[in-house]
């Protein structure tokens, strides 16, 4: 997938990621959902990041891609976070590094891939940049540099799967929604 890259810092915590003023919004509600995808980021300094992840009036982001720095997801355990996220379209997050709450959120979730790289990619790459992340590789092109990522491993069914309770559903372990 080639993709235009937001790039965020170290310590991103959720705050910055879903403000708690937007935490009232119901995911499970499609409008609510979508709308809740517009605030992604929205706590970001605007010093520091001119360029807005959502642009004013929209409701997705032009950034399916995030490259960032450690401790991404930091804060609270907002399962609100990777939900926001999801819903402005991003399809991964690309960090050097995750507060364990927030990756777990991803997986439970299964709104994004939450990769880990094993070097610092912030001087390498800027926002708008295309990257491009092979998925089945987990690989990411930077220009020439190929960086390969650390694997999922066992989360990445469950993410695919839509999440926990959906993976639970299709591989048998609790019952199909509705139904016995």
């Amino acid at each position: 997938m080639k993709a235009n890259a937001y790039v965020v810092r170290d310590n991103i915590d959720t705050d910055q990621i879903i403000p708690a003023e937007y935490l009232t919004l119901v995911p499970t509600i499609p409008d609510e959902y979508e709308k809740l995808g517009s605030y992604a980021m929205a706590g970001l300094p605007p010093a520091n990041y001119p360029q807005p992840f959502v642009e004013s009036g929209a409701l997705k982001t032009r950034f399916p891609v995030i490259i960032a720095g450690r401790n991404f997801g930091c804060g609270s355990s907002r399962e609100h976070a990777p939900i926001a996220l999801g819903a402005a379209g991003v399809q991964a997050v690309v960090a050097e590094s995750y507060a364990r709450i927030f990756f777990r959120n991803c997986v439970a979730t299964g709104e994004l891939l939450p990769f880990e790289t094993p070097e610092r990619l912030l001087d390498l790459v800027q926002t708008g940049d295309e990257v491009e992340l092979d998925l089945e590789a987990e690989t990411l092109r930077i220009g020439a540099r190929t960086i390969q990522l650390k694997p999922l491993g066992e989360a990445r069914p469950v993410i695919e799967a839509g999440g926990i309770f959906n993976f639970a559903r299709q591989s048998g372990m609790i019952g199909q929604a509705g139904g016995a």
